[in-house]
């Protein structure tokens, strides 16, 4: 059992580095919803939508082929310098021709090329720090990587504070003070988007000693292996990008223009109820990539991989039921202004999605292994055709609601796609039946207490405490052994 323990105690910092940055964030949601219209916090939303594809593009598959070479090649220095000198490079080249052309960019997408501005330089940074947290993974330094990712957010969440709420009122306080001469009236979303580069900038320079250690080596070789494993990753992580954010970006284009940003707004906040999944996936994925990489020599690794997805979906089953039972409590706490409860329907549906997305997380392992990482790419490209197949049709009919089906209709797809082709190329003994009974139950408790009896805690609560019943009484002797205890 110290396999999984180790598993669990490396995912537990991950999850510290995941969900305290995130409860920090969580913060802001009341603050935009508080301080910015429907249609403003849509704006934000969108380019945000927008940062994501970027931000996949300026990786484009490089962090996971670092794992990849990292365990596999001796010269491990090597994978380093490679993977630092291309980031590098390749970043610098972006920066310079997205400053150039920025104009360009804002009457495209529509959005102030001021905005643009600070968007271009949030992205630069952020990619020249993804190999250099990347390594910190690999080398199992979980503290200092959560510590890091924590003190980014904490830095954004401050100044975000600081511009939208003190600064307007020391400027009124002091109106011939130095202070009043930084604040610029109707420059929320601005004043958003600056804390984010001045949190991107603090977290390079407390990063950048990994480039100054550089001997900027660059192994030609190498590059060709990991860009031919790296690309397809590539394009699994733009249609990733089209599933999880394309979405927000069809709102505000197909439906009329008079409501469009409004109903990205409330979409948005209400989406953000649903993070409470993404926080366990995201910290659990951080955790296990390196794992499965690390352990995929070992003979009995189809076993080992078999057991962690049934815990991933023991667990996530009980967090889909307990988000959706307090689904109304946590919209109080996260969306204080209660125009924005329209999207609240949409949920349950975003909740689920999102787990089903880290199920396929689990079973995607295998193309990763075996090298087919062009599989994945297969599968996450239909995953973005449904995506958008299905908000073309819905949209101007349901408008958000028929964005959240659409995303739930892709997740699952990918699922049971990625479970299809791995029992055929690399087949894994899952305990089909509990994994499927688990998460029967749990959607079913969820639908009842949601539909049925919403609001209604004692129907809620009673539910959980039977679901959690179930769980122990099925799982008691491996939980009990996990945690170091003799079943009685």
């Amino acid at each position: 059992m110290g396999l999984y323990k180790n598993l669990f105690k490396q995912t537990a910092i991950y999850g510290l580095a995941t969900v305290l940055p995130k409860m920090f964030s969580f913060i802001l949601v009341p603050l935009y919803t508080d301080l910015l219209p429907k249609a403003e916090y849509g704006k934000v939303s969108m380019i945000f939508a927008y940062m994501i594809f970027i931000n996949v593009i300026l990786a484009y598959g490089m962090e996971t082929s670092f794992f990849r070479f990292y365990n596999k090649e001796e010269d491990k220095e090597k994978v380093i310098e490679t993977s630092m000198v291309t980031i590098f490079w390749s970043t610098i080249v972006f920066l310079f021709i997205a400053l150039l052309y920025r104009t360009t960019l804002s009457e495209w997408s529509n959005i102030d090329s001021q905005y643009i501005g600070y968007t271009i330089w949030i992205l630069a940074l952020d990619a020249l720090v993804i190999i250099p947290f990347s390594k910190l993974r690999a080398t199992q330094r979980p503290m200092f990587y959560a510590i890091i990712k924590i003190a980014n957010v904490l830095v954004n969440l401050l100044l975000t504070i600081a511009f939208l709420i003190y600064l307007p009122q020391w400027a009124a306080t002091s109106p011939n003070g130095f202070l009043s001469s930084l604040y610029i009236e109707n420059f929320e979303i601005g004043y958003i988007f600056l804390a984010n580069i001045i949190s991107s900038l603090l977290t390079f320079l407390v990063l950048s000693p990994n480039y100054l250690a550089l001997k900027w080596r660059f192994d030609f070789a190498l590059w060709k292996k990991m860009m031919r494993y790296g690309l397809p990753i590539l394009v699994a992580g733009i249609a990733f990008a089209i599933n999880e954010q394309f979405d927000k970006i069809l709102l505000g284009n197909l439906l009329p223009a008079n409501v469009a940003d409004s109903e990205v707004g409330v979409y948005s906040a209400c989406y953000k109820i649903g993070l409470f999944m993404v926080l366990y996936r995201t910290a659990y994925t951080l955790g296990i990539e390196p794992f499965f990489f690390s352990h995929s020599s070992d003979k009995n690794a189809p076993q080992t991989y078999a057991m962690v997805t049934k815990y991933f979906v023991i667990f996530g089953s009980f967090i889909l039921l307990s988000v959706i039972v307090f689904a109304d409590l946590f919209k109080l706490l996260l969306i204080r202004d209660s125009s924005y409860w329209v999207a609240m329907k949409v949920v349950p549906l975003i909740i689920l999605a999102n787990f089903f997305l880290g199920i396929y997380t689990n079973l995607s392992v295998w193309y990763k292994l075996i090298d087919k990482t062009h599989i994945g790419a297969y599968i996450s490209v239909v995953g973005a055709i449904i995506t958008l197949v299905l908000n073309y049709l819905l949209i101007p009919s349901m408008s958000y609601y028929g964005s959240a089906i659409a995303t739930l209709a892709a997740y699952a797809s990918m699922m049971l796609i990625s479970y299809y082709l791995g029992n055929k190329y690399y087949p894994i003994p899952y305990d089909i039946k509990k994994i499927a009974g688990y998460l029967s139950i749990s959607i079913a408790f969820s639908a009842i207490s949601f539909y049925g009896f919403r609001e209604n805690y004692f129907v809620g609560v009673g539910l959980l405490v039977a679901f959690l019943y179930f769980i122990y009484y099925n799982e008691k002797v491996t939980l009990l052994k996990i945690i170091g205890r003799s079943p009685k």
